[in-house]
């Protein structure tokens, strides 16, 4: 008897340890860009447990990054109905409805993300350029700077947001700060051919 509780015991063990690498596999395959696959992992661990929170959460960030929109928003609007607080399924929820140019709930899902994400959330500043950029799209220039002006002071090192954060500004004519704005774009990438032409454009109306 006891023989056999042992040997359930080590059986269940097992299982659970192959379980545990096979959602490390997925996330690292999402890491390594390979989307395709993560997703497949994904949906075996879900299968398997519909509770998975971690594995929905690698399933839509893979399904986004794969560019299939629509099925990352409906299999995290599926995910929230397990757990509708975790900021991770909120914040990739955001994202996929921004592709899908829902823009008035994708704003408001971003929102939510940022005020319940800790100061120390990886996406806060992915959440502010996305803000930045849904403003743009409803001619909401001075949100937008300050949406993208946030995301650049987040994570600085990202070219392509302060272009971004110079155009909104650019476009709310404050032609100084859009200039440093481009400055700024390229002395991170001085190829960045937005960042050129912007600065071209902001110079030309400062003389």
């Amino acid at each position: 008897m006891k023989k056999n509780i042992f040997v359930l015991t080590a059986l269940f063990l097992l299982t659970l340890q192959a379980f545990s690498q096979q959602r490390a596999d997925a996330l690292v395959l999402y890491r390594n860009g390979k989307y395709a696959e993560a997703i497949k992992i994904c949906e075996l661990e879900i299968t398997e447990d519909p509770y998975n929170i971690d594995s929905y959460c690698v399933l839509c960030w893979s399904l986004v990054r794969n560019r299939q929109y629509a099925e990352a928003e409906q299999r995290a609007a599926e995910a929230r109905k397990v757990n509708s607080t975790d900021v991770r399924l909120i914040e990739i929820q955001a994202e996929a409805k921004f592709y899908l140019g829902k823009n008035t709930s994708a704003l408001e899902l971003f929102q939510n993300y940022i005020a319940n994400v800790p100061p120390n959330g990886s996406r806060i500043g992915n959440a502010y350029y996305y803000m930045g950029e849904i403003y743009i799209r409803q001619a909401k220039y001075q949100h937008a700077d300050i949406a993208f002006s946030t995301a650049v002071h987040t994570e600085p090192l990202v070219d392509y947001w302060w272009t971004r954060c110079g155009y909104a500004r650019e476009m709310t004519g404050s032609y100084s700060s859009s200039l440093e704005a481009y400055n700024k774009a390229l002395e991170l990438n001085s190829a960045n051919s937005d960042a050129l032409r912007g600065r071209e454009r902001v110079v030309a109306k400062l003389r």
